[in-house]
């Protein structure tokens, strides 16, 4: 079993990293591998429409050159996958909706490759805005058929400096919750 994060700030130790790995941390304690890999910051680009992923049906995007289809292929091979990003204007970081947009995509157009998967985003905001990052997120779980996990609040953490959401007490036990919800998903699908 194995569960992705992936880091939609292109700060690599920021508080959305720091919310994820906290997520992850208590998955790795229930027994399960995990992985964290950044996308915010990086070369990927948005989706086309191009169509050539329904075309080619063959689990790529038919843009080669930045990366998605390494990511793409350990969220397909992944059990369940957490999608964090900072809020933008009160939204996800455009690295992040790029992934979504062609995950989507490919997901779709190879027979809902992400159907029966677990999701759950994670979203790092200053003050406010996060609602809206954290619903444009869940959104790629629900039209994917994927089983959205969820926590003891919004799974949201305060913070603007780096490392200040680590001061967000209810931010952070709405992690360690949501790392515990994960694991149970994940065991509970594989039984």
């Amino acid at each position: 079993m194995k569960i992705i994060g992936v880091n939609g700030s292109p700060h690599r130790d920021g508080n959305t990293a720091l919310l994820l790995r906290t997520v992850l941390e208590t998955i790795e304690n229930e027994g399960i591998s995990t992985e964290l890999i950044l996308v915010g910051g990086t070369a990927i680009r948005g989706c086309t429409a191009c169509y050539q992923c329904g075309k080619n049906k063959n689990r790529q995007c038919t843009m080669k050159d930045d990366g998605f289809n390494e990511i793409f292929r350990k969220l397909d091979e992944a059990d369940g996958f957490l999608l964090g990003s900072p809020t933008y204007f009160a939204d996800i970081t455009p690295e992040m909706k790029a992934l979504i947009d062609r995950a989507g995509f490919v997901s779709r157009a190879n027979g809902q490759l992400f159907r029966h998967k677990a999701g759950a985003a994670v979203v790092a905001v200053r003050r406010a805005g996060g609602m809206h990052a954290f619903d444009s997120i869940n959104h790629l779980f629900q039209i994917c058929g994927m089983f959205t996990v969820g926590s003891s609040y919004w799974n949201i953490g305060f913070g603007r400096k780096q490392g200040e959401a680590a001061q967000d007490a209810e931010g952070m036990t709405t992690m360690q919750d949501l790392g515990r919800s994960m694991a149970f998903l994940v065991k509970k699908l594989h039984t």
